[in-house]
């Protein structure tokens, strides 16, 4: 499933070319940028969706991340295997950049030889497999939204999304 995430991740929001930037900023200018990414650790890290919008348009923003939460499609398939395997070699191209390569393999522990299949195993990821991982992995009805901004004026069109109960936190 590695693989087929990774893919997953990148048409969603892991590329500047993603459903979420495209959509943010490129056809709703709610944001400079949008992403999402997988936390990678030992034991299972978190899926993380976030943009930095305005404040006006934050409910807005918010049913655009789950309208492409819950849509993944298979049109971006190409250009999301071609992001991930042309994008390799800039990951290599200092020794800092090499050591944490290698610092990863070993924390994962990854054969050393794990890049020598990469791109065969990201080129052989189905439109299938995104289906799949996106469904087993993305639930959007479980996730929790984290909403920084003027409770006051944000409180009322959050309600009216109708997500769930809303818990404010303040920062001190």
């Amino acid at each position: 499933d590695f693989y087929a995430l990774q893919v997953m991740n990148t048409i969603l929001g892991g590329s500047f070319s993603s459903r979420l930037n495209q959509n943010l900023r490129e056809t709703k200018g709610y944001t400079y940028g949008a992403g999402s990414g997988f936390e990678y650790r030992p034991l299972p890290g978190p899926f993380v969706a976030a943009a930095a919008v305005r404040a006006d348009v934050t409910d807005s923003a918010l049913v655009e991340f789950l309208k492409e939460l819950n849509g993944i499609r298979d049109s971006e398939l190409a250009r999301a295997k071609a992001y991930l395997t042309l994008s390799l070699p800039a990951e290599f191209e200092t020794a800092s950049q090499l050591a944490g390569q290698v610092a990863g393999l070993l924390l994962f522990g990854l054969p050393l030889d794990y890049y020598r299949s990469y791109v065969p195993r990201i080129m052989a990821v189905t439109a299938a497999d995104v289906r799949r991982v996106a469904r087993t992995y993305l639930h959007p009805d479980r996730m929790a939204v984290v909403v920084v901004g003027d409770a006051a004026a944000l409180r009322p069109k959050l309600e009216a999304l109708g997500l769930g109960p809303i818990r404010p936190l303040e920062v001190r």
